[in-house]
């Protein structure tokens, strides 16, 4: 991928991206977020009602799995057909599979209804990122702000879905979970048609033969194998290793490469990947920051409820400073990257996930004050916001507005691959039920990625420092 160079200083004095174009793209892009995060307090009454606890586990890793394979798909659809045509189609994927989740008689009806959903969600995050890119470059202006606002619609509603996910399995039962999409879908729909004007981003008047070619079908399918490959073998490590799983992988990687090296059109252009090295250090960076998030994230809910005896809406209130937190450094890191550029906003996020770590391990347990729990909580609610924002950023000013649907697919599957591998974390550090020493020993393992992180950006060359140097003198 080509890396785009800025003029930071001008950049500064170019108008933003108007909300109302980036409020109307960012609404849809919280779907995901929601639809992943509000499972981890209603998946109790999932299997009070279909009693089926390994379907129950796919209940989960389904809308991980086809978010991880269809994102950076929906990325390059959009510029092949349009990025607002494929956001809306993602929305009424959502509708439907909702729907088909509050219908579903069995458990395999509703892994097939998070399927749908997680295809859909897929769509709107890259395809935001699209729409607000053609916008900035279209009108001069900058989309800093704009990326903002999509990261705390996105990013930071993954630390609010426990709490409204609680609220409204406690008012309403588990089904509540599948129907709070339809109104968003709804309002999304209608607020990007109305005022996501954004003129025509990505597009191209293309038969059906050219369409498979450049998508790369055969490229794809391949990716679709090895990121399910990874993924299943992730999740039986919990429960039953399948260890014939890593040759295959190997297997599927090796052609993946040798294919996408050789295709006109790839579609993922490993030879471009690796030459563009602050994007795939940005990739690895992801990958542990999210196994560390997500060991937080399904973690504490599962902990509160297990050894603290929780309900499911006390458990989601208490994970709301993590939220609320989320937000607000969110738009501190806006402010943090502005003026000090990206390296210093990921040290403040990759500091805040040890401190976090550490906390986890030493203060947290089922006789603490309540109180000590929202100060840990709202600490973790740090790193999210600057972390994203950091990371974000980066993608977005190394890749051109044609490449950064498909590097922001490929960023959000790299998200879903370290939630999938933090089902492995805790399950080595606290098992299948979480008591105050599991939490401690996965604490201590967050502790050890945010050393681990922020060795790796003291010393990276891939930060663009000069472009920050710039935006700091402006």
């Amino acid at each position: 991928m080509s890396a785009t160079v800025a003029d930071t200083a001008v950049a500064q004095k170019s108008p933003s991206v108007p909300f109302r174009v980036s409020g109307s793209v960012a609404t849809g892009s919280i779907l995901q977020p929601l639809n992943s995060s509000m499972i981890a307090v209603a998946i109790v009454g999932i299997a009070a009602q279909f009693g089926s606890s390994s379907g129950i586990t796919w209940v989960i890793s389904a809308l991980y799995i086809a978010t991880a394979v269809t994102a950076p798909m929906a990325g390059k659809l959009g510029a092949l057909l349009g990025a607002r045509k494929v956001y809306l189609g993602g929305l009424a994927l959502v509708a439907l599979g909702s729907v088909a989740g509050l219908l579903a008689p069995t458990v395999g009806w509703l892994i097939f209804s998070r399927i749908l959903v997680g295809i859909g969600t897929a769509t709107q995050y890259p395809n935001a990122m699209t729409m607000i890119r053609g916008y900035a470059e279209r009108h001069g202006a900058q989309p800093r702000t704009a990326i903002t606002t999509l990261a705390i619609c996105s990013q930071a509603v993954v630390a609010l879905g426990p709490t409204l996910g609680g609220l409204l399995v406690g008012a309403f039962g588990w089904q509540s979970i599948m129907w709070i999409n339809l109104p968003i879908v709804l309002f999304s729909a209608v607020a990007v048609t109305k005022f996501a004007n954004v003129g025509f981003v990505g597009g191209m008047s293309v038969s059906r033969r050219q369409l498979v070619h450049a998508l790369d079908v055969v490229g794809v399918l391949l990716f679709l194998a090895l990121v399910s490959s990874t993924m299943l073998f992730l999740l039986s490590v919990t429960t039953d290793p399948v260890w014939w799983l890593i040759p295959v992988w190997a297997l599927v990687l090796a052609l993946f490469v040798q294919w996408e090296r050789r295709a006109d059109e790839p579609f993922i252009d490993v030879r471009a990947l690796a030459r563009n090295r602050a994007l795939s250090a940005t990739l690895a960076r992801t990958l542990l920051t999210y196994t560390a998030f997500y060991c937080v994230f399904f973690g504490i809910p599962q902990w509160l409820q297990y050894s603290r005896g929780m309900g499911a809406t006390e458990a989601g209130l208490t994970m709301l400073p993590v939220a609320v937190v989320g937000i607000g450094s969110t738009l501190l890191a806006s402010r943090t990257y502005r003026r000090h550029g990206v390296r210093r906003t990921l040290t403040v996020g990759t500091c805040a996930l040890l401190v976090g770590g550490v906390l986890l391990a030493s203060v947290e347990s089922s006789t603490a004050p309540i109180v000590v729990l929202l100060m840990v909580a709202a600490v973790l609610g740090i790193p999210n916001g600057f972390n994203n924002i950091g990371n974000q950023n980066l993608i977005s000013s190394v890749t051109s507005v044609e490449e950064v649907g498909t590097a922001i697919g490929m960023y959000r599957t790299v998200q879903y691959i370290g939630a999938n591998l933090s089902a492995v974390v805790l399950q080595a550090t606290a098992g299948h039920v979480i008591g105050d020493d599991g939490l401690h020993r996965t604490g201590w393992f967050i502790a050890i990625a945010g050393v681990l992180l922020l060795a790796g950006v003291l010393m990276s060359r891939n930060m663009g420092d000069h472009r920050s140097t710039i935006a700091s003198t402006a």
